[in-house]
């Protein structure tokens, strides 16, 4: 985990390499949709990156001939980098503690993810409490908007 400036005359944004963000989440390979997070300002916002490659398994079947990213796992992939914005927020590294989804709305698709991408994921509190948040996140490929949506979670323990 490295720092940098982040430009605000606040604390200094932290940066994730991909060992980094194994080590904040419980995701795995293939459900893992975080690779690194270009900075997190804790209490305030994270900006993570997928780098979407041909080589994942949806893009199989989703669809045959013209690979689109399927818009579920765009959410998704914003929730990984909420949770990651949470658990450095709330100081739950270590924990055992888990993000779980609780709703999702607004969600809107604007432009498809294709193989080859770099999709930044710009996430920020919307309102925090001590076991729910709710989240803003915004996906963009490019400087466009590919994803707009907000969506509330929940912390809690791991099921037994």
């Amino acid at each position: 985990m490295g720092e940098s400036a982040d430009g605000q005359g606040g604390a200094p944004a932290r940066t994730y390499d991909i060992q980094a963000v194994l080590n904040a989440l419980p995701h795995r390979y293939p459900m893992l949709l975080v690779d690194r997070v270009a900075s997190l300002n804790v209490g305030e916002n994270i900006h993570a990156v997928k780098a979407v490659t041909f080589n994942e398994g949806f893009f199989q079947g989703h669809f045959p001939g013209r690979p689109i990213m399927p818009g579920v796992l765009i959410i998704e992939a914003l929730a990984q980098a909420a949770a990651i914005l949470a658990i450095e927020t709330l100081s739950l590294a270590g924990s055992g503690k888990l993000v779980y989804f609780m709703a999702i709305e607004g969600a809107k698709f604007r432009v498809p993810v294709e193989p080859g991408c770099l999709l930044d994921l710009h996430v920020g509190f919307l309102q925090q409490r001590a076991r729910v948040c709710k989240f803003r996140g915004k996906a963009m490929l490019e400087g466009k908007l590919a994803c707009e949506v907000s969506f509330t979670a929940m912390i809690a323990d791991a099921p037994a």
